[in-house]
């Protein structure tokens, strides 16, 4: 009776030890396919990055032109916040792709 516990034992620890290797082997390919997955996203959404600052640099130019022609005081203060939000757009893309070497 305990031979036969012993055996279930070590059969179970035998199998438990051949799943996680298969795991393992399987887990690295999946990493690997994640990595390239994930990298293959980085050129076009720098590309929408950029897009998506100079959407915002036309709309804070006519805003920041409205305000000038009206006499507004805050006109620097909001050319300062669009072109701010311009650079840190830019700056952001550039840093992602310099950071994961693509």
């Amino acid at each position: 009776m305990i031979l036969k516990v012993k055996r279930k034992l070590l059969l179970t620890a035998v199998g438990a030890v051949t799943a996680v290797s298969a795991f393992s082997q399987d887990g690295a390919a999946g990493i690997e396919e994640a990595n390239s997955q994930v990298r293959s996203y980085f050129e076009p959404g720098t590309n929408l990055m950029y897009a998506i600052g100079a959407v915002l640099g036309l709309v804070g130019a006519v805003k920041v032109f409205q305000k000038w022609n009206a006499g507004d005081q805050d006109t620097g203060k909001v050319a300062a916040a669009w072109f701010g939000s311009c650079i840190f757009l830019v700056v952001v893309a550039t840093v992602l792709q310099s950071f994961f070497g693509l």
